[in-house]
């Protein structure tokens, strides 16, 4: 049930996120059915043996498979524009499972230098254990790619964009022609831009990467993620094996959450990213901000190619000012609409410290590289009104400087 059928995949984007993937059982329910059940019984024992040998189209185990989860399995591909999608347990698990499973002892990996700081963790940590070897590169700098991957055989590229926290916009069919000329698969953690705004696929990507946690069900309320691809091999040979054996599969529940959560999703985006550009608008004229971060901003450095690949610039911006982490604190402390949190893609506008917390495990010098100072704040807008917003923002940013 991987593949979308051509009436599906002729829908339009709105009507795939709303009925793509639906299956009724015999109680013909109109909300997607959930299916909280570990294993499935058989008509027979050959009919398991057949299930076991591949040879019958029966649910196993749900660590296997689960009719919720293939339902969210079959939406994401349609909305993708991809043949294959596995959900997992949380975006985290997206992304080590994407890695691992298609890297042996002796391969090697090039990423982007700036990831999201438990990426960051599973490349340059994580998988050197296992004798992978790990070069980051600057992933604005094209120049910086051809080198690394010339440099030495290469088995696998990974990279986000828009970056976490920077917002950097990396080139995607340039990298994608780079990392295939070099005989290597681009894995694109596609988080920020979500698949509304960007589809990594269309511009030569191999495989593509979501927390769906964040913006899919964009309400707080469920971890998952999810790996979608049009490479039939990556899934038979090596991902569904590697998913079947080490169990980061996903929850029915969150499955179900993330179904219902992907049907007001196009009508979020649309809302966020209007707020989002406001308020950057907004902070970049600000006396009190050094810098505003925001894709479509044309003080973006790369905000031509973020125009380019993006439909829109995104729900998140990140913005520094003089003071380092004191000011910072003072300004976070002073809020008093904007919640503190780590998570992003929520209906409620929230703000996180980035060097404190989702990259507080690099060093100091790993965060310079990364561009990420004690001064720099980043915010995901949510769907309040953004005046609202711009206005607690105000406030906050007087208070930390008194």
């Amino acid at each position: 049930m991987d593949a979308p059928t051509e009436s599906l995949s002729k829908w339009r984007l709105a009507t795939r996120l709303v009925r793509g993937g639906t299956l009724r059982s015999n109680f013909a329910e109109t909300s997607e059915g959930l299916f909280m059940t570990s294993g499935y019984v058989y008509e027979s024992a050959e009919q398991a043996e057949a299930a076991f040998k591949g040879e019958a189209d029966v649910y196993i185990y749900s660590r296997y498979s689960n009719p919720t989860v293939t339902m969210l399995q079959e939406r994401l591909a349609l909305l993708e524009g991809a043949e294959f999608c596995r959900a997992t347990a949380s975006g985290m698990a997206a992304v080590f499972a994407s890695l691992a499973s298609q890297l042996d002892a002796g391969d090697r990996i090039v990423s982007s230098r700036a990831l999201f700081g438990s990426c960051h963790y599973v490349v340059t940590e994580l998988l050197p254990r296992f004798g992978i070897e790990c070069e980051l590169v600057d992933g604005t700098d094209l120049d910086a790619w051809r080198q690394a991957l010339g440099r030495k055989r290469t088995q696998c590229v990974f990279l986000e964009t828009p970056s976490n926290p920077t917002l950097e916009i990396i080139d995607l069919n340039a990298v994608a022609e780079l990392t295939h000329a070099a005989g290597a698969k681009l894995v694109v953690d596609n988080v920020f831009a979500t698949p509304i705004l960007q589809q990594p696929l269309e511009f030569g990507a191999d495989i593509v990467v979501y927390s769906t946690t964040k913006h899919m069900d964009g309400q707080g309320r469920s971890l998952g993620g999810a790996i979608l691809t049009n490479d039939e091999a990556f899934i038979t040979d090596k991902l569904t094996p590697f998913m079947r054996h080490t169990g980061p599969s996903a929850s029915p529940f969150n499955a179900w959450i993330v179904l219902k959560g992907l049907e007001t999703l196009e009508a979020r985006l649309s809302r966020h990213c209007a707020n989002a550009l406001t308020i950057a608008e907004h902070l970049s004229r600000h006396q009190r901000i050094a810098r505003v971060l925001y894709p479509t901003l044309a003080s973006h450095p790369q905000s031509t190619l973020a125009m380019a690949q993006m439909s829109d610039g995104g729900t998140v911006l990140s913005f520094e000012f003089d003071g380092g982490r004191d000011r910072a604190f003072r300004f976070l402390n002073a809020l008093s609409l904007i919640d503190i949190s780590n998570n992003l893609g929520d209906s409620k506008s929230l703000v996180t410290h980035p060097a404190t917390t989702t990259h507080s495990r690099l060093t100091p010098e790993e965060r310079t590289e990364m561009g990420i100072g004690d001064g720099l704040v980043r915010l995901s807008v949510g769907l309040e009104d953004a005046q609202d917003v711009i206005e607690d923002l105000d406030q906050a940013l007087e208070a930390a400087w008194r």
